[in-house]
């Protein structure tokens, strides 16, 4: 990706501007009056950063107000929604992380889940991956799914081994091989991440097209 900036206070960036499996990025803008949608996120935290004017946020039961320069957060699963106030456009930077289909749950105001809904990409202007032939991406779905369980499936046992290994030398004191440990672990840990992020990304490209959407 080049190096880009951002500014709010220009119309064209008011929108989507990194949307990737890790996080979903975006300026938004509200006119007073305007309520979000009662909603959660099944598996992503987001968090919002007031840039201009006033709003009034509802998180997991709690109600605040928030002005430009202060920053709140709704974590995975927290039921939240947003109102703007005032007399002027609120304007917000928020982040969506990790963003994954289907990102948004609706809820009733007793916290009761609404179906599961798919959005088009459109949504997060993102195009719809239309050149990829579907069976084709459903093929590289089910091959990113078994590349992720096969390497979790060898880690898992490399990692029982490096488990014990680690337990002996900080018992024993070695801080050496420890810390060479510790950095093997990682690794499988990276590598696990980064097949986890590919299936997402797959998964992404592929939900918008299968089923019903909106």
């Amino acid at each position: 990706m080049a190096f880009e900036i951002f500014d709010f206070r220009k119309e064209e960036h008011i929108k989507n501007l990194l949307v990737t499996p890790h996080i979903r990025s975006r300026f938004l803008r509200m006119q007073p009056g305007d309520v979000a949608g009662l909603h959660s996120h099944d598996l992503g935290h987001e968090i919002f950063l007031i840039l201009q004017g006033r709003c009034v946020f509802h998180i997991a039961g709690s109600e605040q107000e928030l002005c430009a320069g202060q920053l709140c957060v709704a974590l995975a699963d927290e039921i939240h929604q947003v109102r703007a106030i005032g007399d002027e456009p609120m304007i917000m930077y928020l982040s969506v992380t990790p963003h994954i289909q289907p990102t948004h749950t609706g809820r009733d105001p007793d916290g009761t889940r609404h179906p599961t809904r798919f959005q088009p990409s459109s949504s997060y202007d993102v195009e719809t991956d239309t050149d990829t032939p579907i069976d084709e991406l459903i093929d590289k779905f089910t091959a990113a799914a078994d590349d992720l369980a096969r390497a979790a499936s060898d880690q898992a046992t490399a990692q029982a081994a490096r488990s014990d290994q680690l337990k002996a030398a900080l018992a024993a004191g070695d801080e050496a091989q420890a810390t060479e440990l510790r950095e093997a672990m990682w690794q499988d840990v990276y590598q696990s991440f980064k097949r986890a992020y590919a299936l997402a990304d797959v998964w992404n490209d592929l939900t918008p097209r299968v089923g019903k959407v909106g």
